[in-house]
């Protein structure tokens, strides 16, 4: 079983057997997106598979590779009619998927936080990105790996997880080993690429400029994404650096109040644990442990292997799931399989009628 994570800055890859890893790779998206053939590659000489959890974008309820068309493609992409074509959000991602329906393996792509049941109804209203399908297969992740150094069953497992990537923040509520709530990149503080969630009146007075890129740009640290973070010493030269001194301080706020809001959907949740590239910055756990010290213990999360993200293990661990392996109770306990709708369904405002999808 495998997962694959589609992230701004690399695109990783794990696969396990028999619940150990077997492979754990990881690529520079801009290299995927002008070729896929590495990481169908690797997935294929990593068979045979019994399933392979897709990169899914915001998500689709469990649909199987054979079954994505271009409203699926679509819907996972979220790219407006407008601007098809243009190289905006995570590059080549479509191309990327075909090439690994292409190749015939036992694909399906998994579901966004706003596609899952265990998230009340009235919290998705006007909303779309409440956690994308990678998210959600980071907290997998998270609530197998609390089960298991705490020693409790996955219905005990409860926190919250902050994951400050090379381009979004993100947060997800957990309670009772169920997503409760969350933060998509989009819809929470600024990140360390992306602006964030937007004033709705920022919104209307960029008018016609309001673009895909928009979303991806305006970060505390890197607001043009020209900064290579994935770098070797690349973090702890920006973390040393006094003249980012204030973007630090805007992400570490962020994230803070993120985690604060969502205690509404988790009152007492275990622990915050903390996912991303950025996790890793010198000080910056220290930091965070130090502002929410009064919610809970601050701590890395972690993993089957510390070299793979996160969310490439919890796809991973889903596949497993879905495939009736060691990890069939999780998705049981998640209700993965009652996933349903799309990311826009939950729209109210006026002119949300006018969409219309690339």
């Amino acid at each position: 079983m495998a997962g694959v994570d589609p992230g701004t800055v690399s695109i990783d890859v794990c696969a396990l057997d028999g619940g150990e890893v077997a492979l754990d790779e990881s690529f520079r998206s801009a290299d995927l997106a002008l070729d896929s053939a590495p990481l169908v590659d690797a997935l294929v000489a990593c068979g045979p598979l019994d399933l392979v959890l897709g990169p899914a974008g915001y998500g689709l309820p469990l649909v199987p590779g054979d079954r994505v068309g271009e409203r699926e493609l679509a819907l996972m992409v979220l790219l407006r009619s407008d601007e098809a074509g243009a190289r905006a959000g995570i590059r080549g991602m479509r191309a990327m998927i075909r090439a690994l329906i292409g190749a015939g393996l036992p694909l399906v792509f998994g579901p966004g936080a706003i596609h899952l049941p265990t998230v009340p109804e009235y919290r998705k209203w006007n909303r779309i990105d409440l956690g994308t399908a990678d998210k959600v297969c980071g907290a997998a992740l998270c609530i197998a790996d609390q089960a298991d150094r705490l020693g409790l069953a996955y219905e005990e497992t409860s926190f919250i997880m902050l994951e400050l990537g090379g381009a979004f923040t993100a947060a997800l509520a957990i309670d009772r080993g169920q997503i409760v709530d969350g933060f998509g990149g989009s819809y929470a503080p600024i990140g360390s690429r992306s602006c964030g969630a937007l004033d709705a009146e920022v919104a209307y007075l960029l008018g016609g400029a309001l673009s895909k890129e928009t979303v991806f740009s305006g970060g505390a640290l890197d607001p043009r994404g020209d900064r290579d973070l994935s770098a070797p010493g690349a973090l702890e030269t920006l973390r040393a650096d006094p003249r980012h001194r204030q973007g630090w301080l805007a992400l570490e706020e962020g994230a803070v109040k993120a985690v604060l809001a969502l205690t509404v959907s988790v009152r007492a949740p275990r622990e915050i644990l903390v996912a991303g590239r950025l996790a890793g910055a010198p000080g910056l756990l220290d930091a965070l442990a130090e502002r929410l010290a009064g919610v809970a213990t601050v701590s890395a999360a972690t993993g089957l292997r510390p070299r793979a993200k996160t969310a490439a293990e919890g796809a991973a661990v889903l596949a497993d799931g879905l495939a009736g392996g060691r990890y069939a109770p999780l998705v049981d306990r998640l209700r993965l399989r009652e996933a349903s709708g799309t990311a826009l369904d939950r729209l109210r405002m006026r002119g949300a009628e006018t969409i219309r999808l690339a």
